[in-house]
Order: structure tokens, then C-alpha cells, then sequence
């Protein structure tokens, strides 16, 4: 507590119309707009998040209304993610720099371009560089958004807000799944994954208009100067390490991509080096190295990159095992998504305005047992049915998955930022994001490893396991010899296993059609029908062995949540009825 004081500045205004220093008494002016701007920060916020998830249940249909390779589809989805993830440490320092409330207007007005350039695409590589592009702009708007609640609202109002905040973030992230499912489906004006992202103009054409109305300005005390070359080692690490993680199982793992995240090391060494240097000439740092020093920020973020490697595992490992795995539409796969919203908007909003104030951080604990005895009950659903579960069996476990998200994905970025000081709340702000981002990035790497490295061994048992059952088939319905049976289920097998392997799901391996007994009519009937069982009990024992590790992270995060300070999960919490009451009734 002591390094944050030392860094705090004084009662030098930070928000220009609107007070931003807190008196004494903890009390801060009441700027009468600054519900009405959060209003605006939560829509950002939402549109963000949404635009995240909404594109991977959308791929299908791009790909197929823009003629579009595997590859360039992938691109969509990665190059949003990267240009995200590289932006947001800039984009926070841009906020402290030049002023939070105009670069977050910059960061909506681009997203909104954009996301209009997505829409009207014509071309894969069109939709590629809009994507990339709206990436970017999200990057620059997002950090902006807790940099400004942070300043803006008192400590007993904090609580509130961010509550929100975290409720909004994390259910869209879910809700993408449903809504893009639904849009895809309905077909709207005949147009069909185009309006997922035109969706956005008309919302971000209003959030221009009535943020610039409500939105107090706010930027650091003291004059900042914006550091290019930490801009650059910080960008080339960041590319270094995360672009293979990303793109890794597309790429086959190559050496080259190792040796990249190798090189990301000295490039990130330097990088802190640099920031010293500029610490020590002019005191304007892309990061304030400062906030590692002060425990809440340092562990709170540790807590948070472990947190989100398992959410990210899990996450595309859940994806995975309902649309491929058990065949299910981007619709069906959205709405049993429900259950997890359901837990988690009950816990991030009970979370921080009513168990964080009285428990402090023993609800990140309880948190973690609820998502743990979710996660076994996900383990246990998922073996005992097999490729015969319905949304209903994932009912409970998801609930609980969801519950336990809440309760440690809500309380935690607040807990991160307790203590920074208020000119550094956007530099803050983007190392928070960039840490959820690169946990979601070594998390999608962890799911090639531990989902896709052992689903063609789980194909195989899961042939064998039906071979008896496929056997007789093959010979009383499709009507073939005894003695050719082993070799047309050996055939299958192997077409099953190469399947497997094949980064597409949609590829057909040449096993599958070089054998000629898998190619008649009776014997492809046989086989399809078995076909769905093995795919589903396949990606069924993947889930669970991600589930496994996912739980292991889990458990570690548990004992990192002891660093966090309990004053830190207090502090800013306190009196969360007297913020409750504060909030309008129009907000």
C-alpha cells in the first residue's frame, strides 16, 4: 500500500469538466453524467466482446458466401485477435497521454468503420484487412473503458460499476454464440453473416453522439510523451510470441515458430530495459514498471493469466465438442450455452456489489470450488453419455462452470487496478486486457496439445470400442462376407483416425477414399450411421482430458489467489449498498 501512496498523485484535477481527485472522506464529486457515460462504456464494452466470439459461429457461412480457403477464414479470426492483442498497451498509454474520453471515441469511431468495412466485404482478403482493422480500433477503444470508470467513479461506487462491467463482458462473450447462431440462422434481409457485423454501425454511430455528450474528459497530471521505440519492442515481442501460439496447429508447429517465442524473450528483456531508461530521463514509459511493485496489480495479474489459459482451453475445447464433436448447429450450441450465462450473470453481479464487500477474497475461493465441482461434473456428464448427450445433461455442470466464472472473472481486473495510481489507470487498463489476451492465446496453443494431440488416439479406442456392434452390422444389413469384415472395419478405422489428423474438419482423407469397400452404398450407409458415435465418443474423451487440465489450472489458481492482499479485495468494495443506492433508476 505503501508504493501506491508514494505514486498517487495529488489533488491535481484529472478530469477536465468534472472532478476527478478524491477528497479526503473517500467521497468523490459527483460528475451527474457518469452513469449515463458508463451506459456508453458497457455498449463498447458488449460490442467488443461480442464481435470476439460471434465470428467463430459465423465462419462457416463467410467462408462459403466468399469462396474462401480454410486459411483466409482463419485469418479472420486470428487476425482480430492479434491486432487486439498488440494494441491495447498502446491504446492505454494513448488514453493517459492525449485523454481517455477522446481516444475512446477515436477506438468507437474506427470499430464502427470498420465494422462496416466487415460487412460490405467482397473479397476474403477485404474481410481480412476490415477484421484486422477492427481489431486494432477495439484495441484502442476497450482499455479505455476501466481506465475510465477507475477515474471516474468513487470507491464506493466503483464496486458498482465495475460489476457491471465484468457482467457485461462476460456474458457476451458466451451470448456471441447464441447471437451469432441466431443472425446466421434467421438470414435477416437476406443478409445472412454480413449482419453480425453491420449490426454495430448504427450502435456505434449512437454511442459517438451520446458518449461525446456524457463522457467526462479525463488524462494523467503530468505531461506524458508517447515512447516509440518501447512502442516497437514491445509490438515485436508481443508478435514474436502470440502470432505462433495463434497460428501454431494451423502451421504445423514448425521450428521456426519455437524459435520465434525464444526470440520474444530478448526482445521483451530489452523492452524493460528501455522503460527504465525512460523512466530515469523523462519519467514517460509506454508501461509504469512501478505497477509490478505494488502487490495487488503484480499478483492480481498472475491470478488473471492462469485464470484465463484455462478459460481459453476451455472455451474453444466446448466449441469444439458441440459443433464437431456432437454435430450440433451453431443455434443448438448457442442457446446450451444459456446455462453457463445464466451462472455466470448471477455471480458477476452478486459478486462485487454483495459477497466481495463482506467476504473479500474468499469468494474468488468459493469461486473456484463452484467451477471445480462444475468442471467434474462437466468430466462425469461427458464420459456416461458419450455421443448421446443432450443440452439438458450439461444443464447443471455448466451452471456451476458459469457460477464459478463469475464470482473470479468479475472481482478480479478490479482487484488488479486497486492501487494504480490515477495517470496510469490506461497504461493499467491495457496490461489487464493483455493479460487476459495472452492467457486466451497459450490456451488456444494448450488445446492443440492436449485436445487435438489426443483425439486420434481417443478415434481409434472409439472404433474399437464399437467394432462388434459394427461388425454385425456390416454383415446383416450391408451384406458383407465374414471373412472381409475385419478389413473393411480396419479400413474405416483408419479413414476415422486420418480424419482425425486433418486440420479441416471438412477435409476427406485419401484413406477414406482409396479403399474400395468403403465406398459401396451399403457399407457407406453401415458406417455413417456408426460414423456419428465415434466422432462424438471421440471428441468426448478430448473434452475430458481438457476438462482435467482446465481443472488443474484451476486448482493453481487457487493457492496464487492467497498473494492477492485481503485489503485489496476489500478496500474498494466497501459500502457497496450506499453505491447501490447511488445508481439512478434510469440507469
Amino acid at each position: 500500500m505503501a508504493i501506491a501512496s508514494e505514486h498517487t498523485p495529488s489533488a491535481e484535477t484529472e478530469v477536465k469538466n468534472a472532478p476527478a481527485a478524491e477528497p479526503a472522506d473517500g467521497t468523490a464529486a459527483a460528475d451527474p453524467r457518469r452513469w449515463k457515460a458508463l451506459l456508453v462504456l458497457l455498449v463498447a464494452a458488449f460490442l467488443d466482446m461480442l464481435d470476439s466470439t460471434v465470428a467463430n459461429v459465423a465462419a462457416p457461412s463467410m467462408q462459403r458466401s466468399l469462396g474462401a480457403g480454410y486459411s483466409a477464414i482463419q485469418w479472420v479470426l486470428v487476425g482480430y485477435q492479434l491486432a487486439f492483442a498488440l494494441l491495447l498497451i498502446l491504446g492505454g498509454r494513448l488514453g493517459d497521454i492525449f485523454g481517455r474520453k477522446k481516444i475512446f471515441l477515436v477506438g468507437v469511431a474506427g470499430f464502427t468503420l470498420s465494422s462496416l468495412a466487415s460487412g460490405v466485404s467482397q473479397e476474403p482478403w477485404q474481410l481480412v484487412a476490415a477484421r484486422v482493422a477492427q481489431g486494432a480500433f477495439a484495441g484502442v477503444m476497450v482499455p479505455q473503458v476501466m481506465s475510465i470508470i477507475h477515474v471516474t467513479f468513487s470507491a464506493k461506487e466503483k464496486g458498482a460499476a465495475f460489476a457491471m462491467y465484468g457482467t457485461i463482458s462476460g456474458l457476451a462473450a458466451t451470448i456471441g454464440l447464441a447471437a451469432g447462431g441466431l443472425l446466421v440462422d434467421w438470414n435477416l434481409f437476406g443478409l445472412d453473416w454480413r449482419l453480425i457485423f453491420l449490426i454495430n454501425v448504427p450502435v456505434g454511430i449512437a454511442g459517438l453522439i451520446y458518449g461525446s455528450r456524457v463522457i467526462a474528459e479525463s488524462k494523467a497530471p503530468h505531461a506524458l510523451r508517447l515512447d516509440g521505440l518501447g512502442l516497437l519492442l514491445a509490438t515485436l515481442g508481443m508478435v514474436l510470441f502470440i502470432f505462433p501460439l495463434l497460428q501454431g496447429r494451423e502451421l504445423g508447429w514448425p521450428v521456426a515458430g519455437f524459435v520465434a517465442m525464444g526470440v520474444s524473450v530478448p526482445v521483451l528483456v530489452g523492452f524493460v530495459l528501455w522503460q527504465r531508461h525512460r523512466i530515469r530521463v523523462d519519467g514517460s514509459p509506454l508501461v509504469e514498471l512501478g505497477l509490478f511493485r505494488i502487490r495487488s496489480f503484480s499478483a492480481g495479474l498472475a491470478t488473471n493469466l492462469a485464470f484465463y489459459i484455462g478459460m481459453g482451453m476451455f472455451s474453444i475445447g466446448w466449441t469444439l465438442y458441440m459443433q464437431i464433436g456432437q454435430g450440433w448447429t451453431p443455434v443448438h450450441a448457442g442457446l446450451t450455452s444459456l446455462f453457463f450465462c445464466i451462472g455466470a450473470f448471477i455471480s458477476s453481479t452478486g459478486s462485487l456489489i454483495a459477497l466481495v464487500p463482506k467476504f473479500g477474497r474468499k469468494v474468488l475461493h468459493i469461486g473456484a470450488v463452484i467451477l471445480t465441482l462444475g468442471l467434474l461434473g462437466y468430466i462425469w456428464v461427458a464420459g456416461h453419455y458419450g455421443s448421446a448427450i443432450h443440452s439438458w445433461q450439461l444443464g447443471l455442470p455448466l451452471f456451476l462452470i458459469g457460477i464459478g466464472f463469475g464470482a473470479v472473472a468479475t472481482p478480479l481486473p478490479v482487484i488488479v487496478v486497486t492501487d494504480v495510481p490515477h495517470k496510469d489507470a490506461g497504461s493499467a487498463s491495457g496490461l489487464v486486457h493483455t493479460d487476459i489476451q495472452l492467457g486466451f492465446a497459450v490456451g488456444g496453443a494448450l488445446i492443440s496439445v492436449i485436445f487435438f494431440g489426443g483425439l486420434a488416439g481417443n478415434t481409434a479406442a472409439s472404433v474399437d470400442q464399437i467394432a462388434p456392434a459394427l461388425r454385425h452390422d456390416l454383415v446383416a444389413t450391408a451384406s458383407v462376407e465374414p471373412g472381409k469384415v475385419d478389413s473393411v472395419v480396419a479400413a474405416f478405422r483408419t479413414c476415422a483416425v486420418d480424419r482425425a489428423k486433418e486440420k479441416e474438419p471438412t477435409t476427406v482423407p485419401a484413406s477414406c477414399t482409396s479403399t474400395p469397400a468403403l465406398q459401396d452404398p451399403k457399407v457407406a450407409a453401415v458406417l455413417g450411421a456408426h460414423a456419428a458415435d465415434v466422432t462424438g465418443d471421440s471428441f468426448a474423451r478430448s473434452m475430458q482430458s481438457t476438462l482435467w487440465a482446465f481443472g488443474g489450472i484451476v486448482v493453481l489458481v487457487f493457492f496464487l489467489m492467497f498473494a492477492i492482499p485481503k485489503e485489496a479485495a476489500e478496500q474498494n468494495f466497501e459500502d457497496e449498498g450506499a453505491a447501490s443506492e447511488a445508481v439512478p433508476a434510469t440507469t
